[in-house]
């Protein structure tokens, strides 16, 4: 943050020291909400084949997840700021872990909009998590390395990002889904039997990944964890005029936009390769693997580049490759398209963290309100895809719709240009 953490007694040297043990558990958050957020391009293709969905209608599965962030954000960042970050991350894991329970009554009624409404619940869990995650790694340490803080913890996302594709793919892919012509062959009998045994194969994951988080739940509850208490941190402003602090309005801009195109890159990117280049889940499933890998490796290599280049310059520089390749799967055939598109999740790999850090960068004690609005324009990612969805449903060409990601990353880039123009700390 800035230098309201000078009042505190607490040496640099004895922070370090406390700081340890909260900064490897705050980062292992980052990892869990990585890894149910990579599982959903493999349940966006499962529930797309079992339900007969067209692509809009697939698309609200990533409309259920990030409505919840424009609907808890701000109501978490009052339970942050009433309450403090500990508690919020502990109603974070309790809504977390509830929406992977409820997967099962999901699967158990053969209902898409049951598996919607579970997805709702755990999303509300990610939210609280997220506004209450992000800014306390910021101020977890010294200020200047705030953005170099938070592009690692975020670094541990992209590693879920790699593995969560090639786990679902092998419990949820088990077997290539039914194309829409071989479901149109079957008896209602063996169609309703097909869609059960396909939804029973997301239970186990979800179940399980649910257990895990009320171990961790119980954790957090009996580790100690500093908190932000300082009367210099309490907001002094109401969330309209928050968004006139400093950076914090650009900024909740750029990651509306961020976050609509990271989502359907990453959630579409089995679907695009089926329509694309005929590819069947079984094999574009390592290529989802393979986007989630380098994901993981731009995060660890911008934190380390950030030691060289300003945070806003990167930010730039990716920015204008993203705009590039985007041009290119929009223009292009052939699996090079695809290529293409797995190359650009590392040049987006920064871009959250990033926007995030340079968003809430000197606002001072409106850090929080300002993190809950950084979090509700995650509500991008629920309005981006449907409306890039409906463009292929309309035109019949997939590749059109990386149109609307194309101009994501150009309002990212005007969103960079504003450092070098406006608050000259480069």
């Amino acid at each position: 943050m800035n230098n309201t953490q000078s009042g505190n007694s607490i040496s640099s040297a004895s922070k370090k020291r406390n700081y340890g043990l909260p900064l490897i558990l705050i980062t292992s958050l980052f990892f869990f909400w990585g890894f149910i957020h990579n599982l959903d391009p493999i349940l966006i293709k499962h529930l797309r084949s079992a339900f007969q969905l067209n692509h809009f209608q697939a698309s609200l599965v990533d409309s259920s997840v990030f409505a919840a962030y424009f609907l808890l954000a701000i109501p978490a960042g009052m339970i942050i700021q009433k309450y403090g970050y500990k508690t919020g991350i502990l109603v974070g894991l309790f809504f977390f872990a509830a929406g992977c329970f409820l997967f099962v009554p999901a699967a158990n009624t053969v209902s898409y909009p049951f598996f919607l409404g579970a997805l709702f619940v755990l999303s509300c869990g990610l939210a609280i998590l997220e506004t209450a995650a992000n800014p306390y790694i910021t101020v977890l340490g010294p200020p200047e390395k705030a953005t170099q803080r938070l592009n690692f913890a975020q670094s541990f996302n992209g590693l879920a990002a790699s593995v969560a594709p090639i786990i679902g793919g092998i419990f949820i892919l088990a077997e290539e889904p039914k194309s829409q012509d071989e479901l149109s062959t079957l008896s209602e009998a063996a169609k309703l039997a097909y869609i059960q045994a396909e939804t029973f194969l997301v239970k186990g994951p979800y179940m399980i990944l649910g257990l895990i988080l009320l171990l961790v739940l119980i954790l957090f509850f009996f580790i100690k964890l500093p908190d932000v208490t300082e009367s210099e941190e309490k907001s002094t402003k109401n969330y309209l005029q928050v968004l006139g602090v400093r950076n914090v309005g650009w900024g909740v801009l750029a990651q509306f936009f961020y976050i609509g195109a990271q989502i359907y890159v990453f959630s579409f990117l089995l679907v695009f390769a089926e329509d694309a280049i005929n590819m069947g889940g079984q094999e574009a499933k390592y290529y989802a693997g393979v986007a989630g890998f380098l994901f993981m490796i731009g995060r660890f290599a911008g934190t380390f580049f950030m030691k060289y280049v300003s945070p806003q310059k990167l930010l730039r520089i990716y920015s204008v490759i993203s705009i590039i390749l985007s041009i290119y799967v929009v223009a292009g055939s052939g699996i090079s398209t695809l290529y293409a598109l797995v190359g650009l999740t590392f040049f987006m790999s920064i871009m959250f963290p990033t926007i995030f850090a340079l968003g809430i960068e000197g606002a001072g004690s409106e850090t929080k309100p300002a993190s809950s609005l950084l979090i509700m324009s995650i509500v991008g990612g629920a309005i981006i895809p449907p409306i890039a969805s409906k463009i292929t449903d309309i035109s019949g060409n997939i590749h059109l719709s990386y149109l609307v990601p194309l101009l994501c990353f150009i309002i990212v880039f005007l969103f960079s240009l504003r450092f070098k123009t406006k608050n000259n700390i480069e």
